[in-house]
């Protein structure tokens, strides 16, 4: 079976990531993951406050991939695998990706507007060791480009 991971946050370029992610899923009998990542916080010498403070961004990552989750399950019919990891972006997918050799592709929105992104820029600069294929999908694609295209 297919995977197809997205990386699902509040920006517009996941929610293209995430659409273009469904559709191919569906349209090859695939499933979709999304990994939710939430920062390492910096430290605190007030322990309580920093744990609190962590203990809320993995809350509003949990809440956003569920939703994610639920528009992607009304869509297709399918739910996907959701992950909510904690730590630097790039190193919380790479480690992902090891731990998951299923995944037939990374699939990633480029922003619309201004660079493409710091997980594009970082990801399509070492394409030729990642253990599956990039997909890069442009931030200012319409509903009905994506569709089409996917």
């Amino acid at each position: 079976m297919r995977v197809y991971l997205t990386i699902i946050d509040e920006t517009e370029e996941a929610r293209v990531a995430l659409r273009f992610a469904a559709r191919r899923a569906a349209k090859t009998g695939g499933v979709v993951h999304l990994l939710a990542l939430v920062p390492k916080q910096a430290f605190n010498a007030f322990g309580g406050i920093q744990a609190t403070i962590e203990e809320e961004a993995r809350d509003r990552a949990e809440v956003l991939a569920n939703s994610a989750a639920g528009e992607l399950m009304h869509e297709s019919g399918k739910m996907p695998q959701i992950a909510v990891r904690v730590g630097e972006s790039k190193t919380v997918i790479a480690d992902y990706l090891a731990e998951h050799p299923e995944v037939a592709a990374l699939v990633l929105g480029a922003a619309s507007e201004g660079g493409p992104g710091p997980l594009v820029t970082h990801f399509s600069g070492s394409v030729g060791s990642l253990p599956c294929p990039l997909f890069i999908v442009p931030g200012n694609l319409s509903v009905e480009e994506i569709d089409r295209l996917s």
